[in-house]
């Protein structure tokens, strides 16, 4: 019951009072499964929100002491073996992210293999089909040139029985169902552009639970993701606060995002800067140091902005897409249009008829960059996209794609993806089909990965 009580606690990222429920139950069955695999929750989210290198070596030798305890443990069934395989993954992710990937790679070789063991034997034990069906799910969806690494390691994925084990999992009730609901209601918003159905899980979640951080950071994100910037910033606003919860600085590098969407320079520069004085990790530095620097220069205080600018060189990690993006603008100086970047924000904040009327103040020509005069048409079919009038859309996604299928930008495979989700609905599977491996096999761009996993998702699903 107290392991039961503070992983609720958890849920609502509300570490501390997660802890105290916790220590006596850790005191009087220190080998517990339940009580060792809620102690690591506990650690585990904790070390990956607050990014706290200081704090890597403590958790994972932790966990190593939980993986020994349980090994000993003369306790049986599913959540024993449930346990090692989840504080197994959970080190192998900790290792990934804290740049130890040899060893992560080799935990999640054996996270795998216990969950996949532990859920042939217990077929009916519903959390296993969850996390196995998690990990089968995204080593699926990996790009093509991960595949002989993952073979290697003996990780065989799959797109198909990943989304299997989920659903079974979210479809009936046990004590990590919320879990399996939230992860397949990303995964559907993600990879299947079915927005609606995440969109209104996280808003009954919100309802039936308002003093839940971690709900109401699900409801910010999928807003966000869906182009609903009023909803998300309400979310933001709304959000419980205070010291009983684990402080989560992304959330005003969000806000900051959606207020450049408004055009709330200022403000947006005020949110960017508490995420840095806030996060303790290495992601996402150099894309908070470019979004200060485009709400300085559309704001226009050129100081600050080259100030910002110059911020994004500063040392750090680029393994996020975002980072990645905000370096290659540094070291390519080529510079931004203002009209195509004004655009840009108000198309991600789903303000499209506002980014149509953005978009009639540039007009290409051919001394201008190939970046923008490929930007200018993907930036309008998105505009149209959003409004509905697709037949708009298709020509210009059609005219991005004959423009720029070689060029080391990400406006054209993007289009391709959009073309392919548009084929795919009207029935139009074989041009779907080509659609999707046009994007597989565009030249490298700065959301190659990402794009791709959605692309290779799409195949799979359509059968291929």
């Amino acid at each position: 019951m107290a392991a039961r009580q503070a992983y609720g606690e958890l849920f609502k990222l509300r570490i501390e009072s997660a802890r105290a429920l916790l220590r006596p139950e850790l005191q009087r069955a220190p080998a517990s499964a339940g009580t060792l695999l809620v102690a690591d929750c506990i650690d585990f989210t904790e070390l990956l929100i607050r990014q706290d290198a200081g704090r890597y070596e403590a958790v994972v030798a932790a966990q190593d002491r939980r993986l020994e305890a349980l090994e000993k443990s003369a306790e049986r069934g599913p959540l024993r073996d449930y346990a090692r395989a989840e504080i197994r993954l959970h080190q192998a992710a900790a290792q990934v992210a804290f740049q130890h990937e040899v060893q992560g790679a080799w935990s999640l070789r054996q996270a795998y293999q216990l969950m996949q063991a532990t859920s042939q034997r217990y077929p009916g034990f519903l959390p296993a089909r969850k996390t196995l069906g998690i990990m089968q799910f995204f080593i699926g969806s990996l790009p093509e040139g991960y595949h002989w690494f993952l073979k290697l390691l003996g990780l065989p994925g799959s797109v198909a029985l990943g989304g299997q084990n989920l659903r079974a999992a979210a479809q009936r009730p046990h004590d990590f169902q919320p879990e399996a609901q939230i992860i397949l209601a990303l995964v559907q918003e993600t990879y299947y552009k079915k927005a609606d159905e995440a969109l209104r899980l996280a808003d009954r979640l919100v309802a039936q639970q308002p003093d839940n951080l971690l709900f109401s950071y699900l409801l910010i994100s999928l807003n966000k993701r869906q182009h609903r910037t009023d909803a998300a910033l309400a979310a933001y606003r709304a959000r419980p606060t205070g010291p009983a919860y684990l402080p989560v600085a992304y959330l005003h590098h969000m806000a900051a995002d959606l207020l450049l969407y408004q055009g709330q320079y200022a403000a947006s520069r005020r949110a960017n800067q508490q995420f840095l004085q806030q996060y303790q990790g290495v992601h996402y530095r150099k894309d908070a140091a470019f979004k200060l620097y485009l709400a300085a220069w559309l704001g226009g205080d050129a100081p600050a902005a080259e100030q910002y600018r110059r911020q994004i060189s500063a040392p750090g990690r680029t393994v996020v897409e975002e980072d990645t993006y905000a370096q290659r603008f540094y070291e390519g100086k080529l510079p931004l249009n203002r009209v195509l970047t004004r655009a840009r924000f108000q198309l991600d904040g789903g303000y499209y008829r506002e980014a149509l009327a953005t978009l009639r103040g540039f007009t290409a020509t051919a001394s201008q960059p190939l970046r923008d005069r490929l930007e200018d048409p993907y930036r309008r079919a998105r505009a149209y996209h959003g409004l509905g009038r697709l037949d708009s859309a298709r020509l210009f996604y059609t005219r991005t794609m004959a423009l720029g299928s070689k060029t080391p930008y990400y406006f054209a495979p993007q289009s391709a993806l959009q073309m392919g989700y548009l084929c795919q609905t009207d029935g139009q599977l074989n041009l779907a089909r080509l659609y999707f491996q046009q994007v597989l096999d565009s030249p490298k761009h700065e959301y190659k990965n990402s794009t791709d996993a959605k692309a290779k998702v799409a195949l799979a699903g359509l059968g291929r």
